[in-house]
């Protein structure tokens, strides 16, 4: 069973009342990455490749070519106990030639994720806009997640 935006919004900050749907939290745009180096994934090991932040304007405005690129959230998610979180592009990337993909949260994570923003025609997308929307469903697991990217960008 999927669980109600007001229960989804208990788990993230900072956290606005215009961002809680019915069925989940919209998450905005942080900052926005560019890959410029290679990175690995191994049997054994992983490397992310070395980024590069993509300048935003005066207005606070990326203003982004045709290409994929690393999209930061601006908030803090902790995903509970009993709990998968699924992470989707809000319809406005959509109906302007962008995609967004992102994997499974799983239980026990905490940190501000990371989506992979693909732009197929040039777009001007404003810092703290709207850019997706957390869902939380009910799931059993065996254990929570310890990965490396646990606390990611959390401030201490």
């Amino acid at each position: 069973m999927f669980r109600s935006g007001s229960f989804v919004a208990s788990q993230i900050a900072p956290l606005a009342d215009e961002q809680v749907q019915p069925n989940g939290v919209d998450l905005t745009l942080g900052e926005i990455l560019e890959q410029n180096a290679p990175g690995f994934v191994g049997r054994d090991g992983k490397r992310v490749g070395d980024r590069e932040a993509v300048a935003a304007d005066e207005d606070d405005v990326f203003h982004l070519e045709a290409g994929g690129y690393v999209l930061q959230y601006a908030e803090t998610i902790a995903i509970p106990d009993g709990h998968v979180g699924f992470l989707y592009p809000r319809s406005t990337l959509l109906r302007n030639s962008c995609m967004l993909n992102t994997a499974v949260w799983d239980a026990g994570y905490e940190g501000k994720g990371e989506g992979l923003l693909q732009v197929h025609h040039p777009i001007r997308i404003e810092r703290g806009a709207r850019v997706a929307q957390l869902v939380l469903a009910e799931a059993a697991h065996d254990d929570v997640y310890d990965g490396s990217y646990q606390g990611e960008r959390v401030e201490e």
